[in-house]
């Protein structure tokens, strides 16, 4: 386990907790796509018991139905908008921390993904860019 701690863009909400960080995710769903504004969405999942918010009170937006086909809780900062977590509408067990708030998301290297029929087309060419602008340079 890794002990973590993170925080909104603008500081409001701050969280710690302990994560497995052989359990951190990409998610090519066309939701993380939206909702990120990007091509994918990368999280770590912590059990209620391992995850304290420290400061600030998040907004709340439910999706009634997501890809899974479950209800899903939208955390995020209601002052600059940073999303914090994903979990349960009802009852949350587990907490599916936003990686790019964590202080520690340089140890958090994504170690499976999901949804991928919904990646776009152009995200597994990545690598290769990077390897082309690492040259130029």
């Amino acid at each position: 386990m890794l002990h973590i701690n993170g925080s909104c863009h603008c500081g409001y909400i701050t969280y710690s907790a302990e994560v497995d960080p052989e359990a951190v995710t990409v998610c090519h769903c066309i939701d993380c796509q939206v909702m990120t504004g990007t091509a994918f969405r990368t999280t770590v999942p912590a059990t209620r018991d391992n995850f304290k918010l420290l400061s600030g009170e998040p907004a709340v937006y439910i999706k009634k139905t997501a890809e899974s086909g479950n209800p899903r809780a939208q955390a995020f900062c209601p002052k600059c908008g940073t999303p914090i977590y994903a979990t349960s509408p009802t009852d949350p067990q587990v907490y599916g921390l936003r990686t790019g708030t964590a202080m520690q998301r340089s140890q958090l290297a994504p170690r499976k993904q999901i949804w991928v029929r919904s990646a776009l087309s152009w995200i597994m060419g990545l690598a290769t860019m990077a390897n082309k602008a690492q040259k130029q340079t």
